[in-house]
């Protein structure tokens, strides 16, 4: 029927110019980079182009005004890209407010669509 509705919620945050930079699609990246330990590897792994994911990093990084990640030299491979503490810590605190976030709105979306099934309702037996 008509009345089946649905919530989408998509969060982001946007910096004072309007633009995103952060949302779901970062955690993602920055979660990539923690597996592969590099920005390339990551990159390819969720088809962004290496540009596309250096400037959603960069563009964190400068909206935050925190490094998210550090090179760490050595070892037999040349990846070496390692996610900082601050950078867990501040993925461990957006995934929390993007759950209660999530929660919260579901919650107000459940009594909104009662509201509209009970004016729907209304507005037949006028």
């Amino acid at each position: 029927s008509r009345g089946d509705m649905e919530l989408d919620t998509k969060l982001y945050i946007t910096g004072s110019d309007g633009k995103k930079y952060m949302g779901i699609g970062v955690l993602w990246l920055l979660e990539e980079i923690d597996k592969s330990k590099s920005l390339r590897s990551a990159s390819i792994n969720m088809g962004l182009s290496y540009s596309k994911a250096y400037g959603m990093l960069k563009r964190l990084e400068d909206e935050v005004g925190r490094p998210f990640v550090e090179r760490k030299r050595g070892g037999a491979t040349r990846e070496g890209l390692e996610l900082t503490p601050f950078a867990r810590n501040y993925m461990e605190l957006y995934r929390e407010f993007q759950t209660s976030a999530k929660e919260a709105a579901e919650k107000e979306f459940v009594k909104f669509r009662e509201k509209v099934e009970t004016l729907i309702e209304e507005d037949r037996n006028d």
